[in-house]
């Protein structure tokens, strides 16, 4: 049997409030695609929304948890304090002004390991970063948007842990889910995955002083590691059990599947399958244009639909000139 591998990041699921203001911020001003409207499979009464490049490619998704009447939740240490998507070199001008024109605060966080970032939030005050990288790939990129395609987001850059003490994470970064240590710049460590490529980073940021994180709107839920296919999640989770971790069975997500358990530090991972995907129940071209049920809800649609927050979902450009 192969041994099993991590290509990078799968996605990163946040919390959100209003429902509303979550999809214009992402799809109009960042020009996300929503691939994928549905519930939360644990929560059905709350929507589930994915964003990412046309098909919802891994590497490329961010996903929302929109509760509205949740609290706003404490940015610190045990969480994913900085979701950080790549965009193509030179494209920090256009990101300033588009963002500046949207009234989204933007600023110039200097240099990290060579690349220029920027740093912002999102309406809920979620911690996003631009980097202008070379590894920002077009293939990952949302089309048929307002924002100009040769600056589009091409998938996660990466995303930075912050952990009391962070040698503990270390060491299953890189002694199990095969990770290699490639740098550091002060409190800040860099590990990469062996292929490199679109999400392939996480930074680990150690913050003994530093508060505590709050789950709550304006942070992350979880973030999850990609696996090929079921024989290799199969083996992550027996790897994971024997070294002692806590970790669930096989969750079936519909679009993925999945295993959860708490790293170390106690941030939330999840290794997920990159297939089947997100077509399985809707063409790409007409993805995230309707509310997708698993099976096990379909039959209290009209009751979801009754409950559910009203959205106006974002238009296509090419639906909208025709």
């Amino acid at each position: 049997m192969p041994t099993p591998t991590i290509p990078g990041i799968h996605h990163i699921t946040a919390i959100a409030g209003d429902p509303q203001r979550n999809l214009d911020f992402y799809s109009t001003i960042l020009g996300l695609r929503l691939v994928k409207l549905t519930v939360n499979f644990d929560d059905p009464g709350t929507y589930h929304f994915y964003f990412g490049n046309e098909e919802g490619t891994p590497g490329s998704i961010l996903t929302f948890f929109p509760w509205p009447h949740a609290p706003r939740g404490v940015v610190g240490s045990r969480q994913v304090t900085a979701t950080t998507f790549a965009v193509p070199v030179g494209s920090g001008p256009y990101w300033r002004s588009r963002l500046s024109a949207h009234g989204v605060t933007v600023n110039d966080a200097g240099e990290r390991f060579g690349e220029a970032i920027l740093a912002l939030h999102d309406p809920d005050g979620l911690p996003l970063e631009l980097v202008a990288t070379r590894h920002a790939n077009p293939a990952l990129a949302s089309r048929d948007t307002a924002v100009d395609s040769e600056h589009a987001i091409g998938g996660f850059h990466s995303a930075t842990l912050s952990e009391e003490g962070y040698e503990q994470t270390a060491r299953l970064l890189t002694d199990t889910m095969g990770f290699s240590l490639v740098g550091n710049e002060g409190n800040r460590f860099r590990y990469q995955t062996a292929g490199g490529g679109a999400g392939a980073i996480v930074d680990l940021l150690c913050t003994p002083d530093g508060r505590f994180g709050r789950l709550g709107t304006g942070t992350v839920h979880h973030i999850a590691w990609r696996t090929p296919d079921d024989a290799q999640q199969l083996q992550w989770r027996s790897e994971l059990a024997r070294l002692g971790y806590n970790v669930t069975p096989v969750v079936d997500r519909d679009y993925f599947r999945s295993i959860y358990y708490r790293e170390p530090g106690g941030v939330l991972f999840e290794i997920a399958t990159d297939p089947p995907g997100f077509t399985v129940d809707e063409p790409k071209e007409r993805l995230g244009e309707r509310l997708m049920l698993p099976h096990r809800y379909e039959s209290q649609r009209s009751t979801l639909e009754r409950i559910l927050p009203r959205v106006t979902l974002p238009v296509r450009r090419s639906k909208a000139a025709r």
